[in-house]
């Protein structure tokens, strides 16, 4: 296993671990504390489980690099989970906000939510620091490994602390305002639900545009280019075609040189700009290079 698969399911596995534990904590509290939302909140954290075992299978797969049937790599298994996660995601927000419009209608109606006790308010403070700080460790990882899916992961530990938020809100207005401003609870979920919502859709449309094989961006695009036309020898470069795969990008250009030219020159210049691309796009970029001779030196 190499140090990126390695990090991406330590990091990972902390955060299913933190999920179990605040699962039972919240359940507890809920159940004891008299807390529908605290009992709501239990079953998000549970479902942040599904959220980390797609992280942790999908970054094992993708981390196989190139065989017989992959040719390009194993890539976009990670592009497909930062699908699944965000998906997750959006499903958590659009509920969020059905819960919230739902309990805030009831609340209009006269319906007086119900007041919970002081053990609900302490478990969703130890909820939004835990998953706080598990959304910091997660997100710094992602970052630094370049993985998508893990960043997705980590907003699925940051939607979890929110969650916590709105439930805090509403048992801490109930316990110190009466139960009449249990409305907070649902009127700040709903807010937050929203937020969720817009971060889903942020991330899993550069995801499928990736899925769909579409190009590097424009800027991407000409700094390959540029590293191309700046290596002695070389007379020009067009035809590039690029697609992202996975932490790793993809890049299939012509390369114009003189005709006379011998082949090991050639050849090493071809290696020179493999060299400086990997050196600015990781060392596992895929370059595939087509020499073809200058026509106005023919």
């Amino acid at each position: 296993m190499d140090n990126r698969t390695r990090d991406i399911q330590n990091v990972t596995l902390w955060g299913a671990l933190v999920n179990i534990a605040l699962t039972v904590v919240k359940f507890i509290a809920g159940i004891v504390g008299c807390s529908a939302a605290m009992i709501a909140d239990a079953v998000h954290s549970a479902s942040d489980l599904v959220s980390d075992i797609i992280v942790i299978v999908f970054a094992r797969l993708s981390a196989q690099g190139r065989d017989k049937s992959h040719d390009y790599g194993h890539g976009k298994f990670e592009t497909l989970a930062t699908v699944f996660v965000s998906i997750l995601l959006l499903v958590v927000g659009v509920e969020m906000t059905i819960s919230s419009y739902e309990q805030i209608r009831s609340a209009v109606d006269g319906n007086t939510l119900s007041a919970p006790g002081g053990i609900a308010l302490w478990a969703a403070v130890v909820s939004v620091v835990a998953k706080e700080i598990l959304y910091q460790w997660t997100v710094r990882v992602g970052k630094r490994v370049s993985s998508q899916v893990v960043i997705a992961n980590a907003w699925h530990h940051r939607t979890d602390a929110f969650s916590s938020i709105g439930s805090l809100v509403g048992i801490g207005g109930a316990i110190l305002l009466g139960g009449e401003w249990t409305i907070l609870d649902p009127l700040v979920g709903g807010v937050i639900s929203i937020f969720i919502i817009v971060v889903a859709v942020k991330m899993v449309i550069p995801a499928l545009a990736e899925l769909t094989e579409t190009s590097l961006s424009e800027e991407t695009e000409q700094r390959i280019l540029g590293i191309a036309r700046s290596v002695e020898g070389v007379n020009d470069v067009h035809d590039l075609k690029s697609r992202q795969c996975g932490h790793y990008c993809i890049a299939d250009f012509h390369l114009v040189v003189d005709p006379q030219m011998n082949i090991i020159t050639a050849h090493d210049i071809t290696v020179s700009i493999e060299e400086r691309l990997r050196e600015e796009f990781g060392s596992e970029m895929l370059i595939n290079i087509h020499i073809e001779p200058s026509e106005d030196s023919l």
